[in-house]
């Protein structure tokens, strides 16, 4: 596994970890991914439409969804969160503090690396200790509790228009690989390449295999993935809310810009890649904003970050 990421050229530079990161994803994928994909799919939202692409029966071709804001509304790992501090996992300040880095994010649009670390350290120590077969178990609950009425139909008929055609789906996030590994198969797709966390006889270190699969690392995760399954990358499609996925749409020869932020949509534009925008009013204007922002802690200082962006702009 150790070679894959070096088996096709490269468009973006990645470091080390990035590769580490993004084989480590494959291999997850790979071992957790359905036979064929075609676990029935839930009754698509009335009126969804499907695209004229893809191709039927190019089996060589796939598609790949990053997960929050494109697939879901919010961020799967601030609902994961939520699941846990339910279950007492870690008190309501630690819950607030991942909330505002993930608002904070997405607001002023820009990546700190010490918001970064600190979140993923958090996180980490969360879990660490704990079996993985624990928190698949909670998973699968937690899906049910804050995820499964935030899947946006229009994606979905997405994913749904590549399985009818024959093609494997996967998703492709930041997340934990177990968290995205649930969606994946309640949605019917295929897999799940996410951020692998180490774990020792079925239990987590509280450490990362490479690092977490955001941005060049998930260009990485795709290239792996695509050629350990032979895969042709310029007939698979990809698609993305972020400009933080702008190495991974421009890795596959269809990319879709799907509810896209400001910088993503300029990209986009002037690449003449296909856009999807399925919010409306409030839903489009408050876009990003997590799930976990209901909680009323978050209130101020979600109101104090919207205050920031907006003098900075």
């Amino acid at each position: 596994m150790a070679a894959l990421g070096w088996l096709t050229p490269r468009r973006r530079p990645a470091t080390a970890r990035s590769v580490l990161a993004g084989e480590a994803a494959a291999e997850a994928a790979r071992k957790s991914a359905l036979p064929d994909g075609t676990e029935e799919l839930p009754a698509l939202h009335e009126g969804a439409r499907e695209p004229v692409f893809p191709v039927a029966g190019d089996v060589r071709a796939a598609a790949f969804f990053d997960l929050d804001n494109t697939v879901m509304q919010g961020a799967a790992i601030f609902h994961f969160g939520r699941g846990l501090y339910k279950r007492k996992f870690f008190e309501r300040r630690e819950l607030t503090r991942f909330a505002w880095q993930q608002a904070w994010f997405r607001l002023a649009g820009v990546e700190d690396p010490e918001h970064m670390q600190d979140a993923r350290d958090s996180a980490l120590s969360i879990v660490k200790g704990h079996r993985v077969s624990e928190l698949m178990s909670i998973g699968e609950e937690i899906y049910d509790e804050y995820m499964a009425d935030r899947i946006w139909p229009g994606t979905r008929a997405l994913a749904q228009a590549h399985l009818d055609a024959g093609q494997r789906v996967w998703l492709v996030t930041a997340a934990p690989v177990e968290t995205a590994t649930i969606i994946a198969r309640r949605l019917g797709l295929t897999g799940a390449l996410g951020t692998v966390a180490e774990s020792v006889d079925g239990v987590y270190t509280g450490r990362l295999v490479g690092e977490p699969l955001h941005g060049p690392a998930k260009a990485e995760a795709v290239r792996a993935l695509a050629a350990a399954e032979g895969l042709d990358l310029e007939r698979c499609a990809a698609y993305s809310d972020s400009h933080n996925d702008i190495p991974m749409l421009s890795l596959v020869g269809h990319p879709y810009a799907i509810n896209p932020d400001s910088k993503l949509r300029k990209h986009a534009r002037s690449l003449d890649w296909r856009l999807r925008d399925y919010r409306t009013g409030r839903k489009a204007a408050k876009v990003g904003i997590p799930a976990a922002a209901g909680v009323g802690a978050l209130a101020g200082g979600t109101a104090a970050a919207v205050a920031l962006h907006r003098r900075r702009r």
